[in-house]
């Protein structure tokens, strides 16, 4: 009796260790997972604040570096007299434009390159060359050719974009398995529907790639192109403000060209997911 009751005793009590506790690690791990995402939220937050305590105190000389409240009311102006909107309009269509001619251009040389040995043998050797050319030095050309009105700003922006959409076009029609072609070759299938049906599906994923780069390099252009005889747009702004030594207005508008690059790039990366999410369920 006394040994049985012991046993139930025992077999009853309540067992301590890892196999108890399981719901507490795995407690911690998420916590784990959430905290750096706390930490990457709060740590621009904290270099903000560290900034504005610096410019209070005087650390940080206002002619150098202005408080973050001065910027953001400099912001403030800008978007209540409509100075902002009407920029974001004149920038986002220059950039629009010019991914729109680079892209084309680009994805299409790309394609052709890639599909043809004798475009590649012709045609690559050219580009290859004139991508080693830093397109940013060619402002002083493009004024003498096409003035200093709206075209040298938007050939600017489409040459850059122009090169990474070309390359990630070559590289991955290049990469598609030759065994699709064939299949859809063998099925009767006509050139048409062997683009739209295995190459551009195939090559979805690695194009969209290449729009990310030309579209972080369609703002960096921007930025420079702006600054040349700009009469509206961001760099109007920042240029005007550079004349009446407005470090508080130039900084905003660094800041709104970055903040247009992010957004941007979220989009893109939204429509990239999607692709490779459709390439693995296939």
């Amino acid at each position: 009796m006394v040994t049985s009751y012991a046993q139930s005793t025992t077999a009853v009590a309540p067992v301590r260790g890892p196999v108890a506790d399981g719901v507490r690690p795995a407690a911690e791990g998420h916590w784990s997972r959430h905290r750096w995402t706390v930490i990457r939220v709060l740590s621009p937050v904290a270099l903000l604040v560290l900034w504005q305590i610096g410019s209070a105190l005087r650390i940080i000389p206002e002619r150098i570096l202005p408080a973050p409240s001065l910027i953001a009311d400099a912001g403030a102006e800008l978007v209540r007299n409509g100075e902002l909107a009407d920029a974001l309009v004149v920038s986002g269509t220059r950039v629009a434009e010019g991914l729109l001619i680079g892209g084309v251009i680009g994805v299409a040389l790309g394609a052709l390159v890639g599909l043809s040995r004798v475009a590649e043998a012709t045609v690559d050797p050219p580009l290859q060359m004139l991508r080693a050319l830093p397109h940013l030095g060619l402002i002083p050309l493009f004024i003498l050719w096409f003035g200093i009105g709206e075209t040298p700003k938007i050939l600017l922006v489409a040459l850059g974009v122009a090169f990474p959409l070309y390359l990630n076009t070559f590289s991955a029609i290049r990469q598609i398995d030759r065994r699709h072609l064939e299949t859809a070759t063998v099925l009767g299938f006509s050139w048409r529907q062997r683009f739209s049906r295995v190459i551009l599906p195939s090559i979805a994923p690695q194009l969209l790639v290449g729009f990310r780069q030309s579209l972080a390099i369609a703002w960096l252009t921007l930025i420079v192109a702006e600054q040349v005889n700009s009469d509206a747009g961001l760099g109007f702004i920042i240029n005007q403000a550079r004349d009446f030594l407005q470090i508080d207005t130039i900084i905003f508008g660094l800041v709104v060209y970055a903040l247009l690059g992010i957004v941007t790039d979220g989009i893109v990366r939204i429509l990239e997911a999607r692709a490779l999410r459709y390439q693995a369920d296939r």
